[in-house]
């Protein structure tokens, strides 16, 4: 009995010392204000890191008696700590966009026909000009460039200037792709061709750029330069603090990629994937194309690398005039609309639209949709209702992408139905001056109601909608989470006095939730990110400001001074 009762007491023993060694932090980070953005948005001192996760956080006098010979301390000299910050919606081919040859900012009309000339010196004749995404919006002209203006500074070689859904072509561009006065569209998709009075085209392409026959005139990347660049990309987004991503426009090509780098260890972000897939074509062809997202491996809980739904594009632009609204645009010589019924361009009919979402559902994914207009946005939550009559859709997370007009009754119904959205802030700062010109102040009422949002208790993340060049001021669109949430809660915008409908800013508090807490919950995280908690990983980020106090102007000039992923440091100014 003597023996068994030692053997006991020194199996105990064993016990306790590994459970101590096991409660033992690499590194303790005190002396700081902490923001854990937990459910009280509880503000502390000290957080306690443990093979990359959080083994405590609380005040200094509690934290540090937790470290023993060899825990690593930090002090933080009162810098801010808060949680790696998530942006909901980037598109990470970015990083491709300056591959071939830089693109200077361009802010007049003068500036675009300037880059086509100059390029129409370079590139042999007869071969294709592009230039994507500079929106005539951030023009100051508000406008296209014309088709003439396009002829006068290149002739000889066909133009493509596409904003998002819609394209301006010049003559030998509209030649070269077989669209003339008696064009029509016959694949049975949206869209139409502007057309002047005397009905000749008139360049402007609205959600038919699938037409434009343009064969690109740059170098080719390898699979190599993708790889690096994308690297390239992320490390960007730790140098801004964000520490995960949801892409909005996932293919197979780039969940390859992103589990090549989820394998090699190269990751320094995470991300969760809403997978593309197409919406003209046989209903049978789309939903087997849903059915294989829904089987794809990386559906399975990852930390890094998560496949958690599908995205399409259910309207148009707001920058190019295409957006589906409730009521008519009106003319506008800004946008080239020449009728007044107009209400924009819906590219997916109701009916082939509810068979999409009930397949996805029928997979457990999150669908979501480009829907930029308050008609696509109707259009895409009275689906969301009929698919939640079969069944309650609330832990799908159904989303809408955009969202940016709204009404108070789609409000309501993503509160009732539990439907998140996911919000570009860089919309409203970029955006404002041109579409108060358009539709005036109080058609705005409910643009980007991130206030009203909140209050009903609709969970709504920020994203970028970053889509071209790194930098995170540079971008199209800027990815700058700090510059987003000074938008968010300012309501202030580029070329715009005032602000726009300020009773629908948020709190600093919200703000930062904005980017922390909901992103984490939209993109299926919120048990691993978006807040300060013991067991969660360490994703978190020190900065040069107090974010709660300093003067709110200043709050978009915030610099990130360290950011770690997974208890790992990826970034030091």
């Amino acid at each position: 009995m003597t023996r068994y009762f030692i053997l006991v007491i020194a199996t105990l023993l064993l016990s306790l010392n590994a459970f101590a060694q096991s409660n033992v932090p690499d590194m303790i980070f005190y002396g700081g204000k902490v923001l854990t953005v937990d459910e009280k948005f509880t503000i502390t001192e000290a957080i306690a890191v443990k093979q990359g996760k959080i083994l405590a956080v609380g005040k200094n006098d509690d934290v540090l008696p937790l470290g023993k010979p060899g825990t690593k301390l930090i002090d933080l000299h009162g810098k801010m700590l808060l949680p790696g910050l998530i942006d909901s919606h980037v598109h990470p081919a970015a990083a491709m966009t300056e591959f071939d040859h830089p693109i200077p900012d361009m802010e007049t009309i003068q500036d675009v026909l300037d880059y086509f000339a100059a390029r129409a010196k370079i590139v042999p004749e007869g071969e294709w000009l592009e230039l994507q995404q500079v929106f005539i919006t951030r023009l100051k002209e508000q406008r296209y460039p014309t088709r003439e203006e396009l002829d006068r500074v290149a002739p000889k070689h066909p133009i493509y200037f596409r904003t998002g859904p819609d394209a301006m072509l010049n003559t030998l561009a509209l030649k070269l792709s077989g669209i003339d006065r008696d064009f029509t569209v016959k694949d049975g998709g949206p869209g139409y061709l502007e057309k002047d009075a005397k009905g000749e085209p008139t360049g402007l392409l609205r959600g038919i750029t699938r037409y434009a026959k343009v064969k690109s005139s740059g170098k080719s990347p390898t699979e190599a330069d993708t790889y690096s660049r994308t690297l390239e990309l992320f490390r960007g987004y730790n140098e801004i603090g964000i520490t995960a991503v949801g892409d909005r426009g996932a293919n197979q090509a780039s969940l390859d990629r992103y589990q090549k780098m989820r394998d090699k260890g190269d990751l320094t972000v995470r991300l969760a994937l809403s997978h593309t897939f197409p919406t003209i074509g046989s209903m049978d062809k789309i939903l087997a194309a849903i059915d294989q997202i829904g089987e794809h491996p990386l559906r399975a809980d990852n930390p890094w690398v998560h496949l958690i739904g599908t995205k399409i594009w259910l309207d148009g632009g707001m920058l190019t005039g295409s957006a589906y609204m409730l009521q008519p645009w009106g003319k506008s010589e800004m946008y080239g609309i020449t009728d007044a019924a107009y209400k924009g361009v819906l590219n997916v009919p109701r009916d082939q639209l509810l068979q999409m979402v009930q397949r996805a559902a029928k997979h457990g994914l999150q669908f979501t949709a480009h829907s930029v207009g308050d008609g696509a946005v109707e259009t895409l939550m009275s689906v969301y209702e009929e698919v939640n009559k079969e069944k309650s859709i609330k832990d799908l997370r159904l989303c809408v992408t955009h969202s940016n007009f709204m009404t108070h009754d789609a409000i309501a119904k993503a509160a009732k139905l539990g439907v998140v959205v996911d919000i570009q802030p860089a919309w409203l700062y970029l955006d404002t001056r041109t579409l108060v010109k358009q539709f005036g102040y109080d058609r705005l009422r409910y643009f980007q109601p991130l206030s009203s949002l909140f209050a009903s208790g609709v969970i709504a993340g920020g994203g970028s909608d970053h889509m071209q060049k790194i930098g995170s001021l540079r971008s199209i669109n800027p990815y700058n989470p700090f510059l987003g949430m000074w938008v968010t809660i300012t309501r202030s915008a580029k070329w715009h006095d005032g602000q726009l409908h300020p009773e629908e800013a948020l709190t600093r508090q919200q703000a930062i939730q904005f980017y922390t807490r909901n992103n984490a919950y939209l993109l299926f995280w919120e048990k691993e990110i978006g807040s300060l908690e013991p067991g969660k990983r360490a994703d978190f980020i020190v900065v040069d400001r107090d974010l709660l106090t300093c003067p709110i102007n200043d709050l978009k000039d915030t610099q990130v001074l360290q950011t770690w992923v997974e208890g790992k440091q990826v970034y030091k100014k």
